[in-house]
């Protein structure tokens, strides 16, 4: 049986996708895409250990609306991070940093 942790997060990832429509006016086919074929955590995961920001990103950020990023999701709300290592997190946070959503 599938951890109810990673389960809740795979639900938090879905919400978040329909929020970007409803917020941001941002369609993430690719990310929900992605979360249909291999689950919300392992879609965080890819996305995060990716060389450079996804497209989705990049769009939200352009919109104003980095609260919807999967980095975001995972900073601010501390439930998730059991699910990520260190390394993860940190990636997650410099990212974030990196886009002024941090000081």
């Amino acid at each position: 049986m599938e951890n109810p942790l990673v389960m809740q997060f795979h639900e938090r990832m879905i919400e978040v996708y329909l929020l970007a429509i409803e917020r941001a006016k941002y369609r993430a086919n690719i990310f929900i895409g992605m979360v249909s074929e291999h689950g919300g955590l392992e879609t965080a995961k890819r996305l995060i250990h990716s060389s450079t920001v996804s497209d989705g990103y990049s769009e939200l950020w352009k919109r104003n609306h980095l609260e919807l990023t999967v980095e975001a999701v995972i900073y601010d709300e501390p439930q998730w991070q059991p699910l990520f290592t260190h390394d993860e997190l940190s990636i997650c946070e410099k990212r974030l940093r990196d886009y002024q959503y941090l000081k």
